[in-house]
């Protein structure tokens, strides 16, 4: 009975982690999916991004500089380049050490995704599953 519980343990914990890990990262990315589809719809109505994401409209977009459970901190930034205007969304981890591998995000006006970890390595893949 005992070999089974420390089985059990041994399997499920690392799970649980994993998972919870999935569900953290999953609120960064809907976060920032968000904050885009608000620029396209702020752009379409007002024919420029909104460099403000906390600030009411027509100054800014009118949404939380924290995720929806407020494990990230969220900003937006707008750009002028040779192709027009553009914007570049941030989602940092204010949990410390809670998620290694995936402490930054970002989402541009083109869909570009990123991830890196406290150190800038790139783990876009493994943050954005």
């Amino acid at each position: 009975m005992l070999v089974a519980a420390a089985v059990v343990l041994a399997v499920g914990v690392p799970l649980a982690h994993e998972h919870a890990l999935r569900q953290y990262r999953r609120e960064a990315t809907s976060a920032l999916e968000h904050i885009q589809a608000a620029e396209e719809a702020y752009f379409v109505e007002h024919g420029h991004y909104a460099a403000a994401l906390s600030q009411a409209p027509p100054q800014g977009l009118g949404l939380p500089a924290r995720s929806a459970r407020g494990h990230y901190g969220l900003s937006v930034e707008v750009t002028q380049g040779p192709a027009g205007p553009s914007f570049f969304t941030e989602a940092r981890n204010l949990r410390a050490g809670a998620d290694s591998r995936c402490v930054r995000f970002s989402l541009n006006r083109e869909g570009v995704r990123g991830a890196q970890d406290a150190n800038g390595r790139d783990h876009t893949d493994d943050c954005w599953r």
